[in-house]
């Protein structure tokens, strides 16, 4: 197999990892956070469970769009946990 078709290879895989993120993120996560309210202002049938449903789904949606956000929180909160020492040039927490 030649490089050049190994190249195109790697560029097909990931442009398909870009589509799925996409879809879970635009598609999936936003229906499943519906699913999850209707769910429960049906069963309940009552205002304050559907209000709290809402306000849940709106948070796990915002996480899930805001992951590197909340990813270079979470490191740099780690970095100052360890004094702010890192392993010479890997970048990562030790």
């Amino acid at each position: 197999m030649n490089q050049l078709a190994v190249i195109g290879n790697i560029e097909t895989a990931r442009l398909l990892s870009t589509d799925l993120q996409n879809l879970f993120l635009y598609g999936v996560i936003p229906l499943m956070c519906l699913v999850f309210i209707a769910v429960v202002g049906f069963k309940t049938r009552a205002a304050g469970p559907t209000i709290l449903s809402v306000i849940l789904a709106a948070m796990v949606w915002w996480g899930a769009a805001n992951l590197e956000l909340l990813s270079d929180k979470t490191g740099t909160d780690v970095t100052q946990y360890d004094n702010g020492v890192r392993p010479a040039g890997t970048g990562q927490a030790p």
